[in-house]
C-alpha cells in the first residue's frame, strides 16, 4: 500500500478534472481526495495498492479530454489508511 500526493498543473480547472479523477479513483478502488488549488492547479492525494495508485497517477498526466495537463508533480508520502472513499474537496 502506498500514498502519493500529486499537483496537476495546466488548464485543469473548469474542465471537470476533479469529477473525472474521482470516477477513475472509485473505479480503481483507490481512496483519497482531489481539490482545486488557488493557483489554478489541482491537488490530489491517493492511497491504495501500489499498482492502482500508480495507474491513477498515470491517468493524471492526461486527465479528461477537455483538460490540458502541462505537468504532474508527484510526492510519495507515508501511507496512513485514513480514507474510506475518494472525495472531491471544495
Amino acid at each position: 500500500m502506498i500514498r502519493l500526493r500529486l499537483r496537476i498543473i495546466g488548464a485543469v480547472q473548469g474542465c471537470f478534472f476533479r469529477a473525472h479523477a474521482q470516477q477513475k479513483a472509485q473505479t480503481l478502488g483507490v481512496f483519497g481526495w482531489v481539490a482545486n488549488d488557488a493557483d489554478g492547479s489541482v491537488a490530489l492525494v491517493a492511497e491504495g495498492p501500489e499498482n492502482l495508485v500508480n495507474e491513477l497517477a498515470d491517468w493524471c498526466h492526461s486527465g479528461p479530454s477537455r483538460c490540458q495537463v502541462e505537468k504532474v508533480e508527484i510526492t510519495p508520502e507515508r501511507y496512513t489508511g485514513e480514507f474510506e472513499d475518494f472525495a472531491i474537496r471544495y
